[in-house]
């Protein structure tokens, strides 16, 4: 049995970190959420990951998948079927909704449904500008400039009043 971990020490020693902790701490609490269908979640590369689930005797069409901000939702509504006689119905057919908490910059790349098994690809790709990127230094080898005792540079009016002299 699981006890309920207090995330307020780090909390008082972390900025932006809030929406972690709620995720976590709402994750603890919420430990009797259903587990159909159940799932797999496997680490391709570095920055690639597949979903795997398993929706056995679900179709296609009957399938939805949603990316949302940070959220992927997965969910599926069987459609009654006309005309069949069941004797015995051992593969579960009930409706049903999974959510999966993506990090920032998880994309999805594609969806694919084959032998009862709905693989889900998805990619961490950071933008450009959020990338490390080198900054070069500036200045001309000829340009000089004026710093004042305490190593800060002087005021550009300063420096002007100082080359006039």
């Amino acid at each position: 049995m699981r006890t309920a971990f207090d995330f307020a020490p780090f909390r008082r020693s972390s900025v932006g970190f809030d929406r972690l902790f709620d995720m976590m701490e709402s994750s603890a609490a919420g430990q009797s959420q259903e587990n159909y269908p159940p799932f797999d979640l496997i680490q391709l590369g570095d920055n690639e990951y597949r979903i795997d689930l398993a929706v056995a005797g679900f179709k296609s069409d009957e399938l939805e998948i949603t990316a949302q901000q940070n959220v992927l939702v997965v969910s599926g509504k069987k459609r009654d079927e006309e005309g069949s006689n069941f004797i015995h119905r051992g593969i579960a057919t009930r409706s049903f909704e999974r959510r999966f908490a993506l990090a920032d910059h998880i994309q999805v790349r594609d969806a694919d449904l084959r032998n009862g098994l709905l693989s889900v690809a998805l990619v961490h790709e950071i933008p450009e500008a959020m990338k490390p990127r080198k900054i070069d230094i500036g200045g001309a080898a000829g340009e000089r400039s004026t710093f004042m005792l305490d190593g800060q540079s002087a005021p550009d009016n300063l420096q002007a009043a100082t080359e006039d002299a």
